[in-house]
């Protein structure tokens, strides 16, 4: 399987096998879906269940519902492949889930992708909790929620109100997944895809688990095919440790899983699965890398923990990042300024006078004499101010003015000297008209 991929990557054939998939698919009547009363049912006019694998409705006068049932028989695996629910589809979409018996519901579209609405909120929202279809008569509760950073769990209770009898339904919904796209990596969606197996929803005795995404074959069909082609490769590798236990010789090399004719098979029973050429080669490196995963490859199971980053917050929910501490004009430290440490340095205001100017002069504020604690006391140092108190004392420092004006005892020599020469020069022109006149 690995040298298949090599081969197919190195010449580039991607599309080419991709068209020959098509080519070699059978084409299958779907008549019912093609009915008048059943066209405001589908999604996707090109997108129909087959006639003898449609999903059959109980209830009600119309028992059509735009899903097929897959069944691989050598792995023992089925699959209800549907479309995102419509509005007026969801209550079948339930009256679906309840008639199979499934446990759990895997979701791998967005609400709204590129501007459109690809599917129906057919779940009740956080703030709701609870969602009633009177058209089939369910009423479904959302009991609690997981947000991961590509990937929610959501745990439903669905209740049948003619019975009043209720069941666990699990929501995998993939959150990361663009249409017509791959995820991120393989460790990613195999990461979603373990933690889909490990709830049991995919065991054989448990009804067959509901996937869809958009239109039901493109995303949906990886998600099945991948999952199919590593349960045939577990089931194979048990055979081959069974077979050298037992001195057998083994038939099957567990890696030499055919993924075409695993698609090949269950494109008889749903059409399209696998829509892009980029979608069949991200199927062979996920069950390639699953493969080695399940034969006990330590470095891809650390490799695979650390690249799915599921405990990261979801980008539409990260938080934002905290605020800075408040300012600390020591910087956290308690050093020495560099000027003394009682006296404190006020700078003047600078005086302009008859086009001159002076540097401002600089007077000292003697200090109050310290106070010493009496004996017996432990002599602590001033504690520095609190984050609740620091603002309020910069805030009182804003208030207070930068410069106050000199008193009467600040002036210059420059002004007692003007003052010196008026007064003399006024005393003379007394003393000359006293004199003269």
């Amino acid at each position: 399987m690995e040298a298949e991929f090599r081969e197919i990557d190195e010449n580039g054939s991607w599309n080419p096998i991709s068209q020959e998939i098509r080519q070699q698919s059978c084409e299958l009547p779907c008549k019912v879906a093609k009915l008048p009363e059943n066209k405001n049912r589908n999604r996707y006019r090109d997108v129909s269940p087959f006639d003898h694998s449609r999903i059959c409705l109980r209830v009600g006068t119309n028992d059509y519902i735009n899903s097929g049932l897959i069944t691989v028989e050598e792995a023992q695996s089925k699959y209800i492949l549907y479309h995102g629910p419509l509005p007026n589809t969801c209550g079948n979409f339930w009256e679906m889930v309840w008639q199979q018996r499934t446990r759990g519901v895997v979701m791998l579209n967005r609400v709204i992708e590129k501007g459109s609405i690809k599917c129906a909120q057919y779940w009740p929202a956080s703030e709701e909790r609870d969602a009633i279809f009177e058209d089939a008569n369910f009423k479904l509760t959302l009991i609690s929620e997981d947000i991961k950073s590509y990937y929610t769990v959501r745990q439903l209770e669905l209740e049948n109100l003619s019975t009043q009898e209720t069941r666990d339904v699990l929501h995998f919904h993939y959150t990361t997944w663009p249409d017509f796209g791959v995820p991120e990596s393989p460790a990613s969606f195999l990461n979603f895809l373990f933690k889909v197996q490990k709830s049991g929803c995919l065991n054989s005795d448990q009804g067959p688990v509901v996937v869809h995404c958009s239109a039901g074959i493109g995303r949906s069909g990886t998600f099945c095919l991948v999952d199919t082609c590593l349960l045939l490769s577990r089931r194979r590798l048990c055979t081959e440790r069974f077979c050298c236990t037992m001195q057998m010789s083994i038939r099957k090399d567990p890696s030499s899983v055919r993924i075409r004719d695993v698609l090949l098979e269950m494109r008889r029973y749903r059409m399209g699965l696998i829509q892009t050429a980029d979608q069949l080669r991200f199927s062979y490196l996920a069950v390639i890398e699953g493969a080695k995963y399940i034969k006990g490859d330590t470095s891809l199971q650390e490799s695979l923990k650390e690249l799915s980053n599921e405990e990261d917050d979801p980008p539409e929910f990260t938080p934002p990042p905290p605020l800075p501490p408040p300012r600390d004009p020591q910087n956290g430290k308690n050093e020495r300024s560099f000027f003394p440490e009682n006296d404190e340095l006020i700078q003047q205001k600078e005086i302009h006078s008859l086009g001159s100017s002076r540097e401002p002069e600089l007077r000292r504020r003697p200090a109050a004499p310290p106070q010493h604690p009496p004996e017996g006391i432990e002599h602590r140092a001033p504690e520095a101010p609190t984050a609740s108190q620091q603002p309020e004392t910069e805030q009182q420092q804003q208030q207070q003015p930068k410069e106050s004006p000199p008193g009467p005892e600040a002036w210059s020599p420059l002004l007692t000297n003007v003052c010196v020469c008026t007064a003399l020069a006024v005393g003379a022109y007394v003393c000359y008209r006293a004199c003269f006149h």
